[in-house]
């Protein structure tokens, strides 16, 4: 509905993967894998992707019990055993929600402890559904069409054993896709784009919005939120420097 009504005010859409962005002259040059797009503002909306475990059966079972959103799968697994990989916030956040629908949530963590915050660490081990499998990674991810279970391995004994799980929510964090603008804008160490409370890089005509820019709240309200700012100083900039050539 959003798309249908931005189309209506006149946006058009095109559909490619960027590679570069380059300015050129008083422009700056999008190049995608089908063509390239010229524009005296660019506001980057790249959004970011999960981090994966890149272990054997994830990417196969993706859609079919392994998750990286337990808000919005947890309820196909009412009353049965699931796994959550992770230690942080996140996790521990996601994994309480999945305990209204599951009947045992096992939180597998790579450390000794947790690094989530006291309060959701106190909640976490308060809930009678939690328990906690420490210094242990994910090796595999068991099924057949589903998933049936997680090969483990202990990293301080080295000792393997399988868990037989009906679900595997993984949360080890996040990463922007913001790889193409590398060497063009600053970044903080994971790759955010550093903004202004505009939206502004330090590149006049060019914005960073949603989960691509630094302390992003990674959330489609605040996303949305976060765009209309960028438009809002977008079209400021344009109506300032470009007036008189319209």
């Amino acid at each position: 509905m959003m798309l249908r009504q931005a189309e209506s005010c006149g946006l058009e859409t095109q559909s490619a993967v960027v590679t570069a962005l380059e300015k050129e002259g008083k422009q700056w040059l999008v190049r995608t894998t089908e063509d390239e797009y010229a524009g005296k503002a660019v506001i980057v909306t790249a959004g970011a992707d999960y981090n994966r475990l890149g272990v054997p059966g994830e990417e196969r079972l993706t859609g079919r019990g392994v998750s990286y959103c337990a808000t919005c799968d947890a309820a196909f697994f009412k009353g049965q055993h699931v796994a959550v990989v992770g230690g942080g916030d996140a996790a521990m956040d996601e994994g309480l929600f999945t305990t209204r629908y599951a009947d045992r949530v096992t939180a597998i963590h790579r450390r000794d402890q947790l690094r989530a915050g006291a309060i959701l660490q106190e909640r976490a081990f308060a809930n009678p559904k939690m328990e906690f499998v420490w210094n242990t990674v994910v090796t595999e991810i068991l099924g057949d069409g589903a998933v049936s279970g997680v090969k483990l391995r202990n990293r301080e004994t080295g000792e393997e054993s399988t868990m037989d799980v009906a679900a595997v929510f993984i949360f080890i964090g996040q990463h922007p896709n913001t790889d193409f603008l590398r060497g063009l804008v600053s970044m903080d160490e994971g790759g955010h784009i550093l903004v202004n409370e505009w939206m502004e890089t330090e590149l006049p005509g060019l914005y960073a919005a949603g989960d691509a820019r630094q302390n992003a709240a990674r959330q489609v309200v605040s996303s949305a939120g976060d765009g209309a700012t960028a438009a809002i100083a977008a079209e400021h900039y344009l109506s300032s420097n470009f007036a008189a050539e319209e």
